[in-house]
């Protein structure tokens, strides 16, 4: 159990920043207002206060300087989050969650949230065809399907006026609503003017807070398709890509293979090659001072294997991962892509996973497999596009899982001031489910998956060993206590009185003896 309560440590030290909407917000009141507490149709309270769900609350934000990276003040929407947008929110209670209350938090369920139930990760490339096709089916699904309770915004917070006067939000389907957010996340800053943008920011990459936002993403994501499909059972498959010299997942029974007329894009075979891809032009964006709209772009593209070899001259192997885990520190001195001999740096793959030195101009472990696919997943700010994009957080989530496993580590681990905007110990950069409450992370056990494969055989295995070791025991029993009756019929006379047969303490002993054993 301390393992999980690492886990949970590192959810609660950034607040986690998703930055969608939920839709009772996005509007001219809540702009207004600043205040964004939607009611529970539960009990018709706003955060369902009537029922102890939740409350209305100030949401608060981290006071810690942050680091020289980002010199700049009040000109983003993304800093100190959510302050530009709302600065009341839901407050969740108990194990409660969601932006009104009416969720359970991670890993619970029932109507009450009292139910704890473990969820487990799998290899796609051992689930059965039938098992990887509805996998599929989701992502096609969550494609095609308006998402009902989130928005995006189209616009600053500035243009929408100062008092709200100007709502700019728009509707997306549920896939491209968690694509557009890792957009926003990591998109340039502007500074003002056509242009005119800060790049060296990013509040999901290049620092502590890697490997617990993106945790937190893929659970908001499995959240969602279990509440599109109903399948409460949903978790997100991995794909274990140590030693691998190919795409191993680039087929058309799965991710979709190369298309035979074009390299870079998907087979016509597979139902992604009907894909539009969003937010893939920075540039663009940059140019025009101007938010991603989430507006199709074209067609999704990929090449695998055909990049720079410069940039990256295999993936990562086995030993890579092995002495990626056994570093000790979780972060280390400049906090960013030039820290030496981190955790979080390493496997991210700003360094190097056999030194554990930065090294720029080369890519490793995370970022390895980023410029190998060699298309959408290349680029940072459109690289979720691409649904290969989960099942690779999926692996990176499990080697920061065994890194929490294997060190146990303490909060102090974690940076609290001076880490780069937005990855500081308590930064309030929420997605506005509910930016106040404090996680329960669900235990994610993929490196189980073997032994949890096995369990039915080997609970018959130890059932039928049982009954064999009884069985045995018993014919024991029986032969020596036929063989002591002979032993003592031989001793008797045949006349004359029987004395009463003693029972030896040391036989019965033996009996209590071999009970217990």
């Amino acid at each position: 159990m301390r393992n999980l309560y690492i886990s949970v440590v590192l959810l609660q030290l950034i607040g986690t920043c998703l930055c969608q909407y939920p839709r009772p917000c996005a509007n001219s009141e809540g702009l207004r207002t600043k205040e964004c507490c939607p009611v529970w149709d539960g009990d018709g309270s706003a955060c369902g206060a009537m029922s102890g769900r939740g409350f209305c609350t100030e949401v608060e934000v981290s006071e810690e300087p942050h680091g020289p990276q980002y010199p700049h003040s009040g000109i983003d929407d993304r800093e100190r989050w959510p302050l530009a947008f709302f600065n009341r929110t839901c407050h969740c209670a108990g194990n409660y969650g969601g932006y009104n209350c009416g969720e359970c938090r991670f890993g619970y369920w029932g109507s009450n949230c009292a139910e704890y139930r473990e969820s487990v990760r799998r290899n796609i490339l051992t689930m059965s065809p039938a098992e990887q096709q509805k996998f599929i089916s989701y992502l096609n699904l969550a494609k095609n399907t308006i998402n009902r309770d989130y928005v995006i915004s189209t616009a600053t917070r500035a243009e929408m006026g100062e008092n709200g006067e100007n709502p700019m939000f728009s509707d997306i389907n549920s896939y491209d609503l968690f694509v557009w957010m890792h957009y926003y996340v990591s998109r340039d800053a502007f500074l003002g003017g056509p242009g005119n943008v800060w790049r060296d920011i990013d509040f999901a990459h290049e620092s502590a807070a890697f490997l617990p936002w993106h945790r937190v993403y893929l659970l908001h994501w499995e959240n969602e398709i279990r509440k599109l499909t109903g399948d409460f059972n949903f978790t997100i498959p991995y794909w274990d890509w140590r030693d691998a010299q190919t795409c191993e997942v680039c087929t058309d029974a799965l991710m979709g293979g190369r298309s035979p007329l074009n390299p870079n894009l998907i087979s016509p075979a597979s139902v992604f090659s009907s894909w539009k891809v969003i937010c893939t032009d920075p540039e663009e964006y940059n140019s025009r001072e101007a938010l991603c709209n989430a507006t199709g772009e074209g067609p999704l593209l990929r090449n695998p294997g055909n990049h720079d070899r410069n940039r990256v001259p295999r993936l990562p192997t086995t030993a890579d991962v092995d002495f990626t885990v056994g570093l000790s520190e979780y972060e280390s001195g400049s906090m960013d892509r030039f820290a030496n001999r981190s955790f979080r740096n390493v496997v991210e793959g700003f360094a190097s996973p056999t030194s554990g030195m930065a090294v720029p101009g080369q890519s490793t472990m995370h970022n390895a497999l980023h410029v190998f696919m060699n298309g959408s997943m290349s680029s940072v700010q459109g690289s979720a596009n691409d649904p290969i994009f989960l099942l690779h957080h999926a692996f990176i989530d499990s080697i920061f899982e065994r890194w929490l496993r294997t060190h146990q580590p303490l909060r102090t681990h974690y940076p609290r001031s001076n880490a780069p905007i937005g990855h500081n110990d308590g930064f309030e950069y929420a997605y506005l489910l509910d930016p106040g409450q404090r996680f329960v992370q669900e235990y994610l056990t993929p490196y189980l998956e073997q032994a949890q494969q096995i369990w039915q055989w080997l609970l018959g295995a130890g059932i039928l060993g049982a009954l064999i070791a009884a069985i045995l025991a018993a014919v024991l029993i029986v032969a020596r206590r036929k063989w002591k009756r002979n032993q003592r019929r031989k001793r008797v006379p045949s006349f004359g009185e029987r004395q009463p047969l003693l029972q030896s303490s040391s036989e019965e002993g033996s009996s209590s003896y071999q009970t217990t054993l």
